[in-house]
């Protein structure tokens, strides 16, 4: 209750000089920043008298109306300042008067108070009062160069001045100047030694405040440090009283006599002694409870004899098991310590904590950290482990294992159908069979949603095969109903043999991983088992590993552009330009060109075309203006590009598009965007959507590959293309078989009763150009018509059947009007 008070007597002589401290610095701060104002409203008051003379003598010299505005506003400054202190001089000073004249004379609107404090309260300081009496004969010469401007202005407002005029009214001007300058420095100076004699003045009542802190603060502390001695000694008996009682609370608490022979313990003790305090009183602790320790199985026999000699025992982060009299156990946390008296040792004090249910916990956290909580499984953390470990058990001693990855067929169908409490009863069903299958000591585990995996351990490739089928064959057998509706299970399992001791855990992973998606590819409800050998295997590898390079491609811009020209068969084709289909190549990690051969498929299959279209696009586009900018170069009417299937689907591509079209200032009247039969067929809904948006914008399109699909002449009228380009196939050998000759005649003649081109593609020796040109085909690329070359700006292109454009036209102005009537 009297805590406060008795603090605020032990502090309050620190509190008072600290104000006191506070108070002299503050008064320290306003008044060196009120001289600091004053300094700098002189400076002001000198600038403005300065300019009032030098522009007073120009409107001497010339008579310019502009010169005397400009003396009136320079004087306006010390005639402002003049004001305020006639209005702090008054008996009843006017401070409002005053701050009006301290900010017309161009004061800091924060210096006024301070100006007008330190004129008020120090105006008899010898310093401050010297200063005033100068600016006060200052003022009278102010005064004097004001009459003197208004002559001046009233004698010229007449008519031109005489020279006699002009020589007496500068004279005038050079002795109010001569006579004024001395004042304003003195008013200067004085100021200037006040400053610094008031710095000194503070600077001393400063050190002295603090000199009064300290010898205030060494006093108290001296008084202080005596109390605390006098406390110490009963605070350390009453520290060891309260730790041996704050140890004791909630636990089980057994004390000893100076023999070791317990003395008391309380209930929680006899409970978990199984022994009344009545019974155990007297005898030695030894005979109630062994101590264990729970890795190493080594008894604690000195525990007693250690705390009586002093030595405290903390809890141990290890285990311990208490083993009681009739042989249980229970898990325990111990702390003991030696009972003092005036610092003898009387006894000893423990401490028990039953872990029994901490135990419980850690080894519920134990098993869900490496199991699965649905079907209790391992999971992939510790299936990967027990996967390592073996690899590792290899290097020493060879032997034969084997991995499968299982991954259920249709899974999807159940959840999306029945909901997940459906799946998860499939998932519990599958993995009761699985197990059930295997061998003891083989490992399964489910590797997340519908994916398990089996680790056969010492197992030979014949037996692990049969394995493999059982579990296959014993979820296809599965007959699962959920709300009487059933389902058919099946499950596609990808096997490898682990025998090799130099294999990572990564590469037997990704081969089996390789094998179970061959399997679901293969047709499902099947085993495939992983062979080196095995040709779809191994492009599936290729794959896979293009995956990153193709990344650090993109992001390394390790992707290089070419360009094959495409020549006009007939002679009446005549184009304003030379026309291009772009191809991509890519430099490996070497600086050797890979063709698109060995990696568009795995772009393909994992999704990274539409990020290399856009490579292309930008990239093509970029060229395309650096071309046009150079009026050296010669023009390409038609540039192609190809896209993949996947960039139909890409909702943000034509935006994208517009905005290339936009920045690099390319009309789209010169782009043809290729795609292929195929994908245009599997994405018809998309590839109609696309072909019509950027149709309106002026591109055209080619279907390339035509004749390779199964339908196509029945999906052509859906696909508003311009140019037919016949699939190579039947190009490259029309020559010597009818068959693709008849097929290219067909192809060309379907493609000019619908309105469309024809370009026939593999062109390579001159009697095929020659053939093609007989049966009437518009155009020929091939390695006979011209190869490819890198493309940039300065690429030649040889531009076989062009002819200067008749007529320029806007592209950009088409473009935009094409851009609005899209966006409308």
């Amino acid at each position: 209750m009297d805590a406060s008070p008795r603090l605020l007597g032990l502090v309050w002589p620190f509190i008072a000089v600290v104000l006191i401290q506070a108070l002299v610095a503050s008064l320290s701060l306003s008044t060196l920043s009120a001289v600091r104002a004053y300094v700098g409203g002189e400076s002001q008051w000198s600038k403005g008298q300065k300019h009032a003379i030098y522009f007073l003598s120009l409107y001497a010299d010339t008579g310019n109306e502009a010169f005397f505005a400009e003396y009136r506003e320079a004087i306006a400054v010390p005639l402002a300042d003049r004001s305020a202190r006639l209005a702090l001089e008054q008996p009843e000073p006017d401070t409002e008067a005053a701050r009006t004249g301290f900010l017309q004379g161009r004061n800091h609107p924060d210096d006024v108070a301070g100006l007008i404090w330190l004129f008020q309260n120090f105006r008899r300081f010898s310093y401050l009062d010297t200063a005033i009496r100068h600016w006060t004969a200052a003022d009278t010469m102010i005064l004097a160069i004001q009459r003197l401007g208004d002559a001046m202005h009233a004698t010229l407002g007449k008519g031109p001045a005489s020279a006699a005029e002009i020589s007496a009214w500068k004279a005038e001007i050079h002795r109010l100047d001569r006579q004024v300058t001395p004042l304003s420095k003195a008013f200067s100076d004085s100021l200037g030694e006040g400053s610094r004699f008031i710095q000194i003045l503070l600077t001393f009542a400063n050190l002295v405040t603090a000199a009064s802190l300290i010898l205030l603060a060494v006093w108290r502390t001296r008084k202080l440090l005596a109390q605390r001695q006098a406390f110490q000694l009963a605070l350390n008996a009453e520290r060891e009283r309260a730790q041996i009682t704050l140890a004791s609370i909630g636990q089980a608490v057994i004390s000893t006599g100076r023999d070791g022979r317990l003395d008391y313990m309380n209930a929680v003790a006899e409970k978990l002694l199984a022994c009344p305090v009545g019974a155990a009183r007297g005898k030695p602790i030894t005979a109630f409870f062994r101590l264990v320790d729970k890795d190493t199985g080594v008894e604690e026999t000195q525990l007693v004899e250690r705390l009586l000699a002093g030595e405290a025992r903390r809890s141990s982060a290890r285990p311990q098991l208490l083993q009681r009299a009739d042989g249980s156990v229970v898990p325990v946390a111990l702390t003991g310590a030696p009972l003092l008296v005036s610092g003898d040792v009387v006894g000893a004090v423990l401490a028990l904590h039953d872990m029994t249910r901490e135990e419980d916990y850690i080894e519920r956290l134990s098993w869900q950290a490496s199991h699965d909580a649905l079907t209790g499984l391992a999971n992939r953390r510790d299936f990967e482990g027990r996967l390592e470990r073996t690899l590792i058990e290899l290097q020493g001693q060879p032997r034969q294992h084997a991995l499968m990855y299982l991954d259920l067929d249709q899974f999807k169908l159940v959840n999306d159908t029945c909901g997940h409490a459906a799946g998860d009863q499939l998932l519990r069903q599958i993995s009761a069979l699985l197990t059930c299958e295997l061998r003891p000591g083989d490992v399964l585990a489910r590797l997340g949603g519908d994916e398990f995996g089996v680790l056969l351990v010492d197992c030979e490739a014949n037996e692990a095969c049969d394995i493999a089928e059982r579990l296959r064959a014993a979820v296809q057998n599965l007959h699962f109903v959920w709300d009487g509706r059933p389902f058919n299970t099946s499950v596609s399992v990808g096997m490898v043999e682990i025998a090799n001791a130099q294999v990572t855990i990564e590469e037997v992973l990704r081969a089996a991983d390789v094998a179970c998606y061959m399997a679901k590819e293969k047709g499902r409800n099947r085993v495939q088992i992983h062979n080196d050998g095995d040709l779809d295997l191994r492009e599936r590898f290729g794959e896979m590993a293009w995956v990153q390079r193709l990344h650090d491609a993109l992001e390394q811009n390790r992707f290089r552009l070419h360009a094959q020209e495409i020549w006009p068969l007939n002679d009446d084709i005549v184009e304003a330009g030379a026309h291009i289909e772009i191809l991509l190549r890519l430099t490996d990690e070497h600086g050797s060109f890979v063709t698109p051969q060995s990696f568009i498929p795995a772009a393909e299959r994992y999704g990274l075309m539409p990020s290399i279209d856009r490579w292309v696009v930008c990239n093509t586009f970029r060229i395309l203006a650096a071309r046009q900018a150079d009026p050296r170069t010669p023009p390409i009417a038609t540039c192609a590009i190809n896209l993949s299937g996947a960039t139909f689907g890409d909702e943000g591509f034509l935006g994208f598009l517009r905005e290339q079209f936009l920045i690099h200032g390319i009309s789209p009247a010169m782009i043809c965007l290729e795609i292929t039969e195929t994908s245009a067929i599997a994405n018809l809904t998309n590839a109609m959507r696309f072909i019509a948006d950027l149709r309106g914008l002026g591109c055209r399109f080619a279907l390339d590959d035509f004749g390779s699909g199964m339908s196509s002449f029945a999906y052509l009228k859906h696909l508003p293309v311009d140019y037919l380009k016949i699939d190579g196939s039947f190009v490259k050998d029309m020559l010597d078989d009818r068959i693709d000759r008849a097929m290219v005649e067909m192809i060309h003649h379907i493609g000019k009763v619908m309105g469309k081109r024809t370009i026939a593609e593999f062109v390579e020796s001159d009697g095929i150009a020659a053939a093609l040109k007989t049966i009437g085909v518009d155009y020929a690329q091939g390695y006979g018509i011209a190869r490819p070359t890198p493309f940039d700006a300065s690429t030649v292109l040889l531009g076989r059947g062009v002819t200067p454009a008749a007529e320029s036209v806007d592209p950009w102005a088409d473009l935009a009007r094409k851009l609005r009537r899209k966006a409308g």
